[in-house]
């Protein structure tokens, strides 16, 4: 099955972001499953590499770093970024800058979307 996660909160302060990655991972590592998620609006903050978290707090970083090691794809709203300060250079190993258009694409791809 093909599933597209678009996360739109925080990475931290809710914990949308972090159910969303709980299942995207979940997914991730069955056979057969595509999963790709898209961080737009405060999400985009997810992508950041070099997370510091507290001792026993969840940490987003890790959760993408390892959805992206069992084949997640993970794109950046641009404009997102650009509105936050986030440098494309400034994002975990694996996760790009993308786009409404390839969202677009994204979603016409999906079995399925789901949107924490």
């Amino acid at each position: 099955m093909k599933t597209l996660f678009i996360l739109n909160d925080a990475p931290y302060g809710s914990e949308r972001t972090y159910n969303g990655l709980r299942l995207a991972g979940t997914l991730a590592r069955e056979q057969g499953n595509e999963v790709r998620i898209f961080l737009i609006g405060d999400a985009a903050s997810a992508a950041h590499g070099q997370q510091k978290t507290p001792t026993g707090y969840y940490n987003i970083e890790t959760m993408l770093t390892l959805l992206i090691k069992h084949g997640g794809v993970v794109g950046v709203c641009g404009s997102c970024m650009d509105a936050r300060g986030i440098a494309t250079e400034s994002l975990i190993a694996g996760a790009h800058r993308s786009s409404m258009d390839e969202l677009a694409q994204w979603t016409a791809w999906a079995d399925k979307a789901l949107v924490f």
